[in-house]
């Protein structure tokens, strides 16, 4: 297949991870000061135009060794023992992800967390955004 020189795709690819934090908060302050405890999806998307000889964006192998290895990072992990991350919130989530990428990955075009047992969001877009 030949790609239009102005063609421009989106792919996106996720991965799920479970972990633990604390939080220092004004509402629902006792629960959020335990140990606690969410599953996540993150989203991870990438906008860019295929190469001409291979027909993706990305090599999708590449790709998912990659989220592999931020996943690892996060999955079953107490948040508050990791030293770049913050406050294990949704945007520090986000922020974090994409730090893990943004070498490897040029066409990185955002990241979003989601919690599943609220179905709240949160996307970044990286700081030129």
């Amino acid at each position: 297949m030949i790609f239009s020189g102005h063609a421009m795709y989106e792919l996106t690819k996720q991965f799920r991870f479970d972990c633990a934090h604390t939080l220092e908060r004004v509402v629902e302050t006792e629960g959020s000061r335990r140990i606690h405890g969410h599953s996540y999806r993150a989203q991870v998307t990438l906008r860019g135009k295929p190469d001409p000889v291979s027909g993706m964006i990305i090599d999708t192998s590449l790709l998912a060794m990659k989220l592999a290895q931020a996943r690892d990072a996060l999955d079953h992990r107490f948040l508050d023992e990791i030293n770049d991350l913050g406050p294990g919130t949704m945007e520090n989530l986000c922020a974090y992800i994409w730090r893990k990428l943004e070498d490897d990955i040029p066409t990185l075009f955002s990241v979003t967390v989601l919690r599943d047992s609220t179905e709240d969001q949160v996307t970044y877009f990286g700081e030129a955004a």
